[in-house]
């Protein structure tokens, strides 16, 4: 606990004197000058932490200048810290801006009389391969050492020649030759020869290269036969195959061959090692011929480890589409059922395997089979894989080994996988699973919690008699003393509420509350009540939320609990809705309303500067805009009702300028009505395209928070649409956000109530428009009032980046030239171009890339005039604006641009650089952030020359007429 303290110190800063990057570089510097060796190696070492802290270019180059003085002056320790440095620090390397001074002073060493210096010098050399690929001295150094009778020596430059040849191919050519003499050759030693081999994995540069390399490869592995050199020798095969692509078939050949014919383990171990990369990288390469080979060797195998070997690569395959493949009838192949039977007999065979892995294979192979292949003949494997799993569920269930653990991890998996494609499967699965939740261990239990929580999630399937299961469990629980308890308190909790979503009864609150009073900590009610705000049980969040409220020592945190609290009031508000009681419904959303805005006050205060809760004041402020959207629009549908449409509706309608009256046959209420109702209609497309903004810039959210925000807009989209079919314009109102979603890919029971409702309002809508032509106001505001009433029913979702966040990614910028003062302007002249150079540096959490991964940044430069000189000229409409936008790619985290900028207009001038960033999916993400900078433009003196001659009357002399801007230079 302490040393974990001590880490989350160090990490935040703590406890050292916060310095700006000049300061904390004169400080390492100070260190870096002492006399003192110590004091030198602790400047040394503290280098990584000060680039992870300032990552750019600036600093960097001039540190990395700072290290190569040390490592040319320096002893050999000294040096060594520096290549470990150098090593830790790989990804800024290519941030250093002089990169010839740094080699030179690297370099030096490399003629020194002491071969360790000279090692330590190809290792860094090699380190740095990634900025001087092409470098020919260092090249001809490392070619050089090769031949050194030193062997620390001829080791780093077996290292720096396996670098270079990774990133220059000029060098992998020139180098290849002499790999090849040097493994030939007699006098090298095996253990060398052992270490030159993996060099030609990088020999993937062109086809030539490639060729030649494996028949060097081939010959070794005939003329070296003893173990170690077939192991070395075939990795490097299977790596470099793999790089080059074109000669994986051969490749997988090859191993299979080794497999089946070799006698020795170690060769079939890293056969199959090198098998399962392949079936990762590349498993639309594997033939039917591959796979049936592989399930000959795992029959006739007897030993166990090498069959959990074999099955962990067809078991892999199985779930890409090398099984379709597999199963896929060939023209003319008689022996395809035989064939197919191999694989199946396989994994039947064991699905009851006394060893706990092979059987996790067996069933998950089976899982695969079932859930991809619909052929009828494969049928009957669906029931032979829930009697598979069953059996590993009892056997790993009892065991509370990290083994049995990790068996039982894959078994739930495959559960869930073999539900969601087989939903008539579902019910046994289950029900399976609460029979042996009472006798598992409690490690087991949390396990299959979990799978029963993400079960139900996909579909209803818990009914109401099996909580009582449950609640017993829950009581059972709550009064043992197991070291898991809290935890298995959140998890059965969490499947209680999954199981009953729509509410919960009195007497199950009262059994979760007893037992959170009685067994657990704060901590473990927090958990409990942010999963009821997940499934919609705001009620029982409440009472939790307001328990809490008391037990926290900091003010962000009660403020951050009493908005939690305070929004669960607002939701549960919303749930006493009936349909048609709309003076009812009026009055609760009015309730609902004065607690949120409660709510977004001690959200407010509970937000810091470096946790700004941006994410959850937004989509709180938009859930609050549309419920007064909802009570607005159902005032207006009373108003409508009690007070009839005026007779100079007509004439209204023309003098406003509504354009409604090409749908003659609207009557003078339908066109008072569309008066009032517009209005309504483009605030919820206006929230339509609010909640749009809030999921662009939410690129660290989980796929179920922004599914939520999708279907808050598409519920503003819909009552749009409902105001436009039945009173404003029925002809063209069209809904195509609805035309392609079906209940497919329904993740949720809310999204799956959500979609009901959408489902059920539109085909109303469609309805109403076929009977009813034109539709009375009657009729089409009591459509609405209920459309309205529908979907506040639903209890919201408060999903989980609502509560955390697990990938956390955020984009620095540094804009050059940049004034010493913020507030300062850069001067520029009007008859020159800025040139801004924007860089920025791409900074990740402990998950990076966990949703989605950035794929490139897009930079968007914008300049407004904001005050103009005293002098007004008649300027062209080009020269007046600066907007441009350019892509970069990210390299290593690092990007960097250019920007040419007119500023021909006297002034000050606002510049505003905007960055969003793009996924792999090509999808535009407005992360931020947004940089401004001011800029004076001036007039360059020979033109304020002129124009102060003109304005005296003087006429400027003919020297002065021919001169120019660029006749000055």
């Amino acid at each position: 606990m302490a040393a974990s303290a001590k880490s989350f110190l160090a990490d935040a800063g703590y406890g050292e004197q916060e310095l700006d990057a000049n300061s904390a570089l004169m400080e390492l510097d100070k260190g870096l000058r002492s006399g003192k060796l110590g004091e030198q190696c602790e400047a040394v070492v503290r280098f990584p932490r000060l680039f992870q802290k300032y990552p750019f270019p600036i600093l960097i180059n001039s540190a990395f200048l700072k290290l190569a003085d040390v490592f040319r002056v320096g002893n050999n320790f000294l040096r060594l810290c520096v290549l470990k440095v150098t090593q830790q620090s790989e990804k800024h390397l290519e941030k250093i801006l002089n990169v010839d001074e740094f080699v030179k002073r690297v370099f030096s060493v490399i003629h020194s009389n002491d071969p360790v210096a000279r090692a330590i010098t190809l290792r860094m050399l090699g380190s740095m391969a990634s900025i001087i690929p092409e470098r020919k001295n260092a090249h001809h150094s490392i070619r050089q050492s090769l031949d050194s009778h030193d062997n620390v020596e001829v080791e780093a430059a077996i290292f720096a020649a396996a670098n270079f040849s990774a990133q220059s191919k000029d060098f992998a050519v020139g180098i290849c030759n002499k790999i090849s003499e040097m493994i030939q050759g007699l006098a090298t030693p095996v253990d060398l020869k052992l270490k030159l081999i993996p060099i030609l994995q990088h020999m993937h540069h062109d086809a030539s290269l490639a060729s030649s390399s494996r028949q060097l490869l081939q010959q070794l592995v005939t003329s070296y036969p003893s173990t170690k050199m077939v192991i070395v020798t075939l990795h490097t095969f299977t790596l470099l195959a793999a790089s080059s692509l074109v000669d994986i078939p051969k490749q997988i050949q090859l191993l299979l061959q080794y497999l089946k014919n070799d006698p020795r383990k170690a060769v079939k171990r890293l056969a199959i090692q090198d098998l399962k990369l392949l079936a990762n990288k590349t498993p639309h390469t594997w033939s039917r011929e591959n796979i049936q080979a592989l399930c000959e060797s795992a029959l006739n195998t007897p030993y166990d480890s090498l069959k959990m070997g074999m099955l962990s690569v067809l078991s892999t395959l199985s779930g890409t589409i090398a099984i379709k493949q597999y199963f896929s009838s060939a023209p003319g192949a008689a022996a395809t059922t035989a064939r197919s039977l191999d694989l199946v007999k396989l994994a039947q065979e064991c699905c009851y395997h006394n060893n706990r892995g092979i059987a996790a294979h067996g069933v998950r192979i089976l899982t695969n089979i079932s859930a991809s292949c619909q052929e009828k003949d494969l049928l009957p494997l669906e029931q032979d894989a829930v009697f598979g799993l069953e059996a590993l569920l009892v056997l790993c269930s009892q065991d509370d080994s990290p083994g049995a653990q990790a068996t039982l991890k894959i078994t739930l998996t495959c559960m869930v996988k073999l539900v969601k494609c087989r939903p008539h499967l579902s019910q046994s699965v289950v029900e399976s699973l609460l029979a042996h939740l009472h006798s598992a261990q409690d490690n087991a239990r949390i396990l299959m919690c979990h799978c029963l929580a993400a079960i139900a999630m996909q579909l209803p399937v818990l009914a109401d008699g099996m909580l009582g299961d449950l609640m017993d469990l829950y009581k059972l629980i709550g009064q043992s003393t197991t070291d898991k308890k809290q935890e298995l308190l959140v998890s059965l909790a969490t499947v209680i509420f999954v199981s009953s979503q729509k509410a919960l009864s009195t007497e199950i609150k009262t059994v979760i509350k007893q037992q959170l009073e009685n067994a657990s900590n704060g901590w473990t009610a927090y958990r409990i009540a942010r999963q009821a705000s997940r499934m919609g049980n705001h009620d029982m969040a409440r009472e939790l939320y307001q328990s809490l409220l008391t037990q926290v020592a900091s003010e962000h945190f009660y403020f951050w609990l009493n908005s939690l609290k305070e929004f669960s009031h607002a939701e549960q508000c919303l749930t006493g809705l009936q349909e048609d009681n709309y003076s009812s419904a009026l009055s609760c959303i009015a309730e609902a309303l004065k607690s949120y805005h409660k709510g977004i006050a001690s959200l407010t205060a509970a937000s810091t500067p470096l946790n700004p809760l941006s994410f959850q004041c937004g989509f709180v402020k938009l859930r609050i805009d549309l419920l007064q959207a909802f009570s607005q629009l159902i005032c207006t549908c009373n108003s409508l009702k009690t007070s009839p449409p005026p007779a100079i509706a007509t004439t209204i309608a023309m003098t406003s300028g509504n354009d409604l009256q090409r749908c003659g046959r609207i009557s003078n209420q339908a066109l008072t009505l569309s008066l009032q109702m517009k209005h309504s209609m483009e605030e919820f497309r206006n929230l339509a395209t609010r909640y749009g903004d809030l999921y662009q810039s939410s690129f660290d959210a989980d796929s179920a928070t922004l599914r939520n925000v999708e279907l808050q807009q598409q519920s503003c989209l819909l009552i749009s649409h409902a105001i436009e079919a039945l009173i404003l314009d029925p002809e063209s109102a069209s809904f195509q956000e609805y035309s392609s979603n079906g209940t497919a890919h329904v993740e949720s029971e809310y999204e799956r109530r959500m979609m009901s409702v959408f489902n059920h309002v539109l085909e109303e809508v469609e309805s109403l428009n076929r009977k009813y032509a034109p539709v009375s106001y009657l009729v089409s505001n009591t459509c609405l009032c209920n459309a309205v009433i529908a979907l506040l029913k639903v209890p919201l979702s408060f999903q989980r980046y609502f509560f955390q966040k697990l990938q956390s990614t955020s984009i620095k910028l540094a804009l050059s030239p940049s004034p010493r003062n913020p507030a300062e302007p850069i001067a520029v002249q009007n008859n020159q171009q800025l040139a801004l150079k924007v860089e920025g540096v791409v900074q990740h959490g402990s998950k990076p890339g966990l949703f989605r991964k950035i794929q490139s940044v897009c930079l968007n430069v914008s300049s407004v005039l904001q005050s103009k000189s005293g002098q007004d000229y008649k300027i062209p409409i080009d020269n007046m604006t600066n907007e441009m936008e350019q892509r970069v790619e990210p390299h290593n985290d690092y990007f960097s641009t250019q920007f040419l900028l007119n500023f021909v207009i006297l002034g000050t001038h606002n510049i505003t650089v905007e960055s969003s960033v793009i996924d792999s999916n090509g999808i535009v993400w407005k992360t931020g952030p947004k940089t401004t900078i001011f800029v004076k433009s001036l007039e360059d003196p020979y033109s304020q020359q002129v124009r102060l001659q003109q304005q005296q009357g003087q006429p400027p002399s003919q020297q002065q007429q021919q001169r120019t801007a660029y006749s000055r230079f």
